[in-house]
């Protein structure tokens, strides 16, 4: 209760309510083994990450950002640690954790064994390179000594509440959120697998989010994706037709029509490539489109013939996506007048 100038009793303003200036991180160690790169670029590409223990926070965890560091022992005393420069890759985290179902990663895929059970969507923001762990750096002491306890703990990620934007400041992130609570991904710089250091760097450029390199894979993740969002739609009784182009079903029940653009991953939900003519189809206001994504497939690559099962299913009805949650990967260049 407080009191106005001439003594008398005022009443207490309502309180209001106010968003959070801390969020959730996962703070993952990265070390620098061959494999371990080449399942950090394979992470990237598939905006995935996995672990191969469960904690029991995993469970009610609900992490807004993940942190993937490397380049510095975690093997040292807390006070020679902090004397280090790291690098880190901030993700956005876009599928909270969930137990996995395909093998994913290239040293899952050669065993065709399930090693990192622990799964969760990633979306790149931005590289930081050559950032202090002591109490100065955008990470602060408890962010930075999780990072190197998850070294010591192979690399399984530690849960630490943290304002992020000291962080999202650093790598150049136009936003304030205390108030916006969210970060636009068309604002951000993103980063490719090919940003990471290895000692023989891919010789393909990487098409994006459950990119496939193998094209008899890629097609049979695409057809069980397909057949999914096929079953689907027939069961709630629409007859549904394989397009491929401009679209890939086309939906109808009586008077109703719907077209359906349908991904598929082994990785999670996170983020699809879309073609410029697959954006303005969505989003124009004639059309009534739908997203099916189907991530975790399974694929089993034993046989000639690469057999699919499985997946789990995100299904978005009367989808057009907003330009905050689109990022350019390429740009037509147009060359001068001769």
């Amino acid at each position: 209760m407080s009191r106005d100038e001439d003594g008398s009793k005022a009443d207490a303003p309502a309180l209001l309510h106010r968003p959070s200036q801390t969020a959730s991180f996962v703070m993952v160690h990265v070390g620098q083994k061959p494999e371990i790169r080449r399942n950090l670029r394979h992470g990237i590409e598939t905006r995935s990450w996995g672990f191969p223990l469960w904690k029991p926070e995993y469970r009610s965890a609900r992490p807004r950002f993940a942190v993937l560091a490397t380049g510095v022992g975690p093997r040292v005393q807390p006070d020679v640690w902090t004397t280090k420069k790291i690098t880190l890759y901030l993700f956005e985290v876009r599928e909270n954790f969930y137990e996995a179902e395909a093998p994913h990663w290239p040293d899952e895929e050669a065993e065709n064994a399930i090693k990192y059970p622990v799964r969760f969507g990633i979306e790149p923001l931005a590289v930081l390179h050559d950032v202090s762990l002591d109490a100065g750096g955008p990470l602060g002491l408890t962010a930075s000594d999780a990072i190197r306890v998850s070294g010591t703990q192979r690399g399984i990620g530690l849960l630490v509440d943290m304002d992020p934007q000291p962080l999202l400041n650093a790598a150049g992130i136009p936003t304030n959120w205390s108030e916006q609570q969210t970060v636009a991904l068309n604002r951000t710089p993103g980063f490719t697998p090919e940003q990471v250091k290895s000692p023989k760097p891919p010789k393909r450029r990487p098409s994006g989010a459950g990119f496939v390199s193998d094209p008899k894979k890629r097609k049979a993740i695409e057809l069980h994706a397909e057949d999914m969002a096929v079953a689907h739609y027939e069961r709630e009784g629409w007859t549904a037709e394989r397009l491929g182009k401009p679209y890939d079903l086309h939906c109808t029940r009586g008077g109703e029509e719907r077209r359906v653009e349908v991904k598929g991953t082994t990785g999670a939900a996170t983020s699809v490539d879309l073609t410029i003519n697959e954006v303005e189809h969505a989003r124009n206001p004639q059309n009534t489109v739908d997203l099916f994504v189907v991530s975790d497939i399974k694929v089993d690559m034993r046989t000639g013939d690469y057999t699919t099962s499985g997946g789990r299913v995100l299904h978005l009805h009367d989808w057009a996506p907003a330009d905050e949650d689109l990022r350019p990967r390429s740009f037509e260049y147009r060359l001068p007048l001769s």
